[in-house]
């Protein structure tokens, strides 16, 4: 694997890894809330969850680059 396959494989794998975390710890906001939505949550965290969707990332590609590593799985054709 080069390395512009495995950032490439990494930004995947943070895409897919953020919508999963987004939903962690949404609370609606209080009714009477001028400006938000009825859905939008109170507090969203948005930083916390960029830094928990990183880690998962770098922990899932170090996984899948060890996997690829040991021949488990090819990447060519």
């Amino acid at each position: 694997m080069n390395w512009l396959v495995g950032v490439a494989m990494y930004v995947v794998i943070w895409w897919l890894a953020i919508f999963a975390v987004l939903p962690w710890g949404v609370k609606p906001a209080e009714k009477g809330d001028l400006g938000h939505a009825a859905g939008a949550p109170a507090n969203p965290r948005l930083l916390m969850k960029v830094g928990a969707t990183t880690v998962l990332a770098a922990v899932l590609w170090v996984i899948m680059y060890a996997i690829i590593r040991m021949g488990l799985v090819s990447l060519r054709s």
